[in-house]
């Protein structure tokens, strides 16, 4: 049956439905004539009589009891998907899939929305924790959460968190065993903590700068992590240099577990923002989290 004859099984149903061309035509907001008309032109295409009409009643034959047991479930459930659907508009509901690093998560991201979700109970928010650079689109995520200076340039952004920046450390003990590195270029010979950059698969290049002086430079040493929570740890235990968020090593550089090394070209940098495509401004649900993550 073409698509545009669907309206034809629809009006059927509310003639099958009510009993009555008169009440079924006010129903759908036609007059009886027409809908009279469409009835016996569905009757005509299919080669079946689907209604008995008399002068005072309108009743289904077998075949249109059939068709109406069979079409009025499948109407009711579009009809309360969509009504599901339009809800969504205008209440906050749905899942909404975020992509971040570990570091976001923990230091901006929960401490924000674990304030919040419990008192929207209909939105569900799905974390995937990577340190990788994501396409949202392509993989079917709502937003990322990156540093402001990964972010797409065709993607709405909204600053989430403060600047902040990488600092080297060290244990002290470890730095006894031969003399601070004065330069970044010097850190080729130390035994460095390095991170695997997980989609592209490389190791990632320690950055530094001072006075307009931008350097990468690719360490080298035993270990190597997907995340800055473990390299911590292994600093501390006198496995090398770890080059991580300044958050992370404050308490143990304030405790003299660690020891900062280069802090004059470890400059501060753009903190993490939620970016998105545009389309995903309508939907109430993502207008909570982007409000409740909003620097």
């Amino acid at each position: 049956m073409a698509r545009e004859d669907f309206n034809d099984l629809l009006w059927f149903l509310a003639v099958a439905e009510e009993r009555s061309f008169t009440r079924a035509a006010a129903k759908i907001g036609i007059t009886q004539s027409t809908l009279s008309h469409t009835i016996k032109r569905l009757e005509t295409r299919m080669g079946i009589r689907l209604l008995t009409r008399t002068t005072r009643s309108v009743s289904t034959t077998e075949a249109g009891e059939r068709l109406r047991k069979s079409l009025g479930p499948r109407v009711a459930e579009i009809e309360a998907e969509i009504d599901a659907l339009m809800e969504l508009r205008d209440k906050p509901a749905g899942t909404i899939r975020l992509t971040l690093s570990d570091h976001a998560y923990h230091t901006v991201v929960w401490p924000k929305l674990s304030t919040v979700l419990s008192d929207f109970p209909d939105i569900k928010v799905e974390f995937s924790l990577d340190n990788g650079f994501r396409n949202i689109v392509e993989e079917g995520f709502d937003a990322g959460i990156r540093l402001g200076e990964s972010v797409e340039k065709d993607m709405i952004a909204v600053r989430i968190g403060p600047d902040w920046r990488q600092v080297a450390v060290a244990s002290p003990a470890y730095l006894e065993k031969q003399p601070l590195p004065g330069h970044p270029q010097n850190l080729i010979g130390y035994n460095c903590l390095n991170m695997r950059q997980e989609r592209s698969g490389g190791l990632y290049a320690w950055e530094f700068e001072k006075g307009g002086q931008e350097i990468r430079v690719r360490v080298d040493g035993q270990l190597t992590y997907g995340s800055s929570f473990p390299m911590i740890d292994a600093a501390i235990k006198g496995y090398g240099i770890a080059y991580v968020p300044e958050d992370l090593a404050e308490k143990h550089l304030a405790s003299g577990e660690l020891v900062q090394i280069l802090d004059d070209w470890c400059q501060p940098f753009p903190g993490y923002y939620i970016y998105y495509p545009s389309r995903r401004q309508s939907l109430p649900s993502f207008k909570v989290i982007v409000d409740a993550l909003r620097h």
